[in-house]
């Protein structure tokens, strides 16, 4: 008769833990009988796993369940003083701040333009120092989107040249925590394949366009960064006419369009799209060769990649960018078909995979601490 695996107790509720704490993130308050139901441990495992966290102050009581027949059960929740994490979207202007608790709810927010020959590091210390006073807790960590490659060790190249991790040091000194630094538009994919239109889809290149272009790729699942970060820096794709090395698209680009189009140079590409749909010909002109551009871009991907659909965030599921893209993906249909989807978060989509990501990393944080806090206590 073989023998049952004497396997470590302590990986066992580890296990347990994270499965009933993610649950409770997931889902909200519940009864210990829904906790049985949604991960599927036994009721003996979820009342041990139960009293472990409540004596680590990892989950406190939410209520009582008065909607389901039989006698009133408690529910439990997470506690509120879990801990708080800081997901940061920083873009050419302004920075954006949002503080999650561990289920992913936003508790703070605060948004600023940089200060003109302003330090941006201490620009966003202050927005999330602003978001504190709201709200209080221990700050656990940081995840931030920038735009520029962005190595595995968070060391940012941007159109100053490599940073060394510069940045990513600085701010982790200055708020005292850890610091997670992210390409922007690889975040926005994130939030895609997490809770938007990429949810229901194998494979997909999000194409995000701002002050430039960039994407985010998802191959079977999994966000692809490449070995050195420049995975996804499409603005740089050969196009014939442009030499090799020019940008496809983003604000120098539309400036120049706008010039060759008798247009206002310092319009904004939405201003530029937006007259395009009140029917301006010179606007229609631009929007057709941005389209055309942006197409050709998603070509060049799926030559190589075949992506199940290309999602458009940014100004680039602007309503006129969309029509341009779809009449030229339609003389391209014989040879290369292609589908293109919108994003489901527009502009915010870098903000939500960032809140998304820091909330993930939130939860693990508080989880390892808790175990050894909770082994030591019952020796």
């Amino acid at each position: 008769m073989a023998r049952p695996l004497a396997g470590p107790q302590t990986l066992l509720r580890t296990l347990n833990g994270r499965a009933i704490l993610e649950t409770l993130a997931r889902r909200g308050p519940l009864t210990r009988n829904e906790l049985v139901t949604e991960t599927g441990l036994s009721r003996t495992a979820v009342t041990q796993v139960l009293r472990m966290l409540e004596s680590a102050s990892a989950v406190a009581p939410a209520g009582v369940d008065r909607e389901t027949r039989g006698p009133a059960a408690g529910r439990v929740a997470l506690h509120p003083q879990l801990g708080l994490a800081a997901a940061v979207h920083v873009d050419g202007h302004a920075a954006h701040v949002v503080l999650v608790d561990p289920t992913g709810a936003v508790r703070a927010e605060h948004h600023a333009a940089f200060p003109v020959r302003g330090d941006r590091v201490e620009h966003i210390v202050d927005l999330v120092t602003a978001c504190r006073r709201v709200v209080a807790g221990p700050l656990e960590l940081v995840v931030v989107g920038i735009p520029g490659i962005v190595s595995a060790d968070g060391g940012i190249r941007d159109d100053q040249g490599p940073d060394g991790g510069a940045f990513k040091n600085a701010l982790s000194e200055r708020l005292a925590c850890p610091v997670r630094v992210e390409n922007d538009v690889n975040l926005a994919a994130l939030a895609e394949l997490t809770a938007g239109t990429g949810a229901d889809l194998a494979s997909f290149a999000l194409l995000l366009l701002d002050d430039g272009l960039g994407a985010g790729i998802v191959i079977d699942g999994i966000l692809h960064r490449g070995f050195s970060g420049v995975a996804g820096e499409v603005m740089y794709l050969p196009q014939t006419p442009l030499p090799v090395g020019a940008p496809v698209l983003g604000d120098d680009v539309v400036r120049d369009l706008a010039l060759g189009n008798g247009r206002d140079p310092e319009l904004t590409i939405d201003q530029h799209l937006e007259s395009a749909a009140a029917g301006d010909p010179a606007a229609i002109a631009m929007a057709t060769e941005m389209g055309r551009r942006l197409t050709l871009v998603a070509g060049s991907i799926a030559l190589v990649l075949d992506p199940e659909a290309f999602i458009l965030s940014g100004s680039a599921a602007h309503p006129a960018m969309l029509d341009a893209v779809a009449d030229y993906a339609e003389q391209l249909a014989p040879q290369l078909p292609l589908r293109f989807v919108v994003s489901s978060f527009g502009p915010e989509a870098p903000l939500v995979g960032a809140a998304g990501e820091a909330a993930s990393a939130l939860r693990a944080t508080v989880f390892s601490r808790l175990l050894p806090r909770s082994d030591r206590s019952g020796r």
